[in-house]
């Protein structure tokens, strides 16, 4: 028999849609964290500082047998399945629970419901932050929510639930139900309902994306695309421009719009000199602190320990950031930017793509490792994600490049890509593009300033390289010239190349199947 699930997410017990304050005061009694300085929650997570892609599972039924990306997405059964959700059901049957009633979507025509059920005050509160809260009076829709349903207690059996370990993030697309089990880690709720939506805006002509979003003044809307560590929430977050969205937006017919109401900062080596707004956020009270060190005299959070993780983590209601757009919702962008760190050295600070360059470079969505971040890597490792999101990705990549192409195309957007990572060699060697440096060249991208240059073709990649930028050194824009040895160059450039080669290969096979 399957269980019911909304006799459990519907029970009058549960304390449901609690504010933050309320949510804070539970999580402090329950002994679930500490409070900073300044009074932002500080929680930590346990083993698991990141997600577990390999316990995530998607059910194979009638609905995603034929339209899931299986090589990129576990599989379960739906027996599996149904018996986990008895067992988990079992689990919370006693349990005094805490429900969120919440929506993602900006835009009213594809927003959706979501309904969040946790074992934990906290896990409440963090996605009371990071999605979008119904307005105080509005009707609450009838249309079934998205249930996620978060239990770090339950340890799941891999005999049992056909899975791989006791940790498992388990989605039921058709029934529209999430059981994550196991991990104690917040983000696997957020990237639930960003895999829901991946897996139903494509078919409403809707792209969702992986990335950040700005707008200027006259109304001039900026997509930043980029996976983590490239500098998508920091470079987006402009004083001069206003805030649509740090990290999953849509993209259809009637412009850009974010699916979330909050934001999901990284901290490692956040500074009031360097991110002004992120870290007063960060430090707010009401933010939720995943896996920040707290000085033990003073409680104020260390960003610069990284003892618990590189991955540590801020999660904060939009408008904590001062210049936040209230609609999130903007019109068609005019500037889109895929951000990458090159660890390697080779690819140039800057370079504008055509229309077919720019989904070559969606599609492989590449970024570099940098030694030292995990044991035995002593050089930078080469990391590509199709679509600047390949773990949330359910539908093969080609679906989003199609999406994609079609945009860019049919709305005229210009595409540019911008490294963050390293110039003067590779990691260990050269040295970190200046934020400064990065943020200049952004202001005239933004602008259509450096439209105005002269560009050379770069000889490894094809696409356009400006040939001076005012206020720049020339030699600066040209990878090979900032290096000791140009041939030590050539031969990171060839590596380099094989690599984006290779991975193309594999691509090409997914679109083949």
């Amino acid at each position: 028999m399957i269980p019911d699930i909304l006799n459990i997410t519907n029970r009058n017990s549960y304390r449901t849609n609690l504010d933050a304050i309320a949510l804070t005061k539970l999580s402090l009694k329950q002994g679930e964290c500490r409070l900073t300085s300044d009074g932002a929650l500080a929680v930590e997570t346990g083993r698991h500082t990141g997600r577990s892609p390999k316990d995530k599972y998607i059910v194979r039924d009638m609905l995603t047998a034929d339209s899931v990306w299986w090589e990129n997405n576990g599989s379960m059964d739906v027996e599996a399945f149904n018996g986990l959700m008895t067992d988990v059901i079992e689990y919370v049957e006693k349990k005094e629970l805490f429900v969120q009633d919440l929506l993602a979507g900006a835009d009213s025509r594809y927003q959706i419901n979501v309904k969040v059920v946790t074992e934990l005050a906290w896990h409440s509160l963090f996605m009371r932050n990071l999605l979008i809260r119904p307005k105080a009076g509005a009707a609450r829709s009838s249309v079934e929510p998205l249930t996620i349903i978060d239990v770090p207690g339950f340890k799941a059996d891999p005999a049992l639930h056909g899975c791989r370990s006791e940790t498992v993030i388990a989605m039921d697309l058709s029934r529209k139900i999430v059981l994550i089990c196991g991990t104690r880690y917040a983000g696997e709720m957020k990237k639930s309902v960003f895999t829901y939506l991946n897996f139903c805006l494509p078919e409403q002509g809707v792209m969702p994306m992986h990335c950040s979003a700005n707008i200027g003044k006259s109304g001039d809307a900026a997509i930043f695309f980029g996976l983590s560590g490239t500098g998508k929430t920091t470079l987006s977050a402009d004083p001069a421009r206003t805030l649509i969205g740090d990290d999953e937006h849509g993209w259809g017919p009637e412009g850009i719009f974010n699916f979330e109401g909050g934001c999901y900062a990284k901290t490692v080596r956040l500074s009031p000199s360097g991110e002004p707004e992120i870290y007063a956020a960060a430090c707010a009270p009401g933010t939720v602190l995943e896996n920040v060190v707290l000085d033990p005299k003073t409680a104020k959070p260390d960003f610069d320990d990284v003892s618990l993780t590189e991955n540590g983590r801020a999660g904060y209601p939009l408008n904590f950031i001062p210049n936040a757009s209230r609609e999130g919702i903007a019109g068609q962008p005019k500037v889109v930017v895929l951000l990458t760190c090159d660890a390697f050295g080779v690819l140039p600070p800057v370079a504008r793509l055509t229309p077919a360059q720019a989904v070559e470079q969606f599609l492989a969505g590449y970024t570099a490792k940098i030694a030292g971040t995990e044991r035995g890597v002593t050089e930078p490792q080469a990391t590509f994600s199709a679509c600047f999101g390949a773990p949330f990705m359910p539908r093969p990549p080609q679906v989003y490049g199609n999406l994609f192409h079609r945009l860019i195309t049919e709305h005229k957007v210009p595409c540019w890509l911008l490294n963050t990572g390293w110039t003067g060699g590779a990691y260990g060697h050269g040295q970190r593009m200046p934020l400064a440096t990065t943020r200049a060249i952004l202001a005239q991208v933004l602008d259509g300033s450096l439209n105005e240059v002269s560009f050379r073709k770069d000889e490894n990649f094809g696409f356009e390289v400006p040939a001076s930028i005012p206020g720049m050194t020339n030699n600066f824009l040209d990878p090979r010239t900032t290096w000791a040895d140009p041939s030590a160059y050539d031969q990171q450039a060839t590596r380099l190349l094989a690599m984006f080669h290779d991975n193309k290969r594999n691509l090409d096979r997914v679109a083949v199947a």
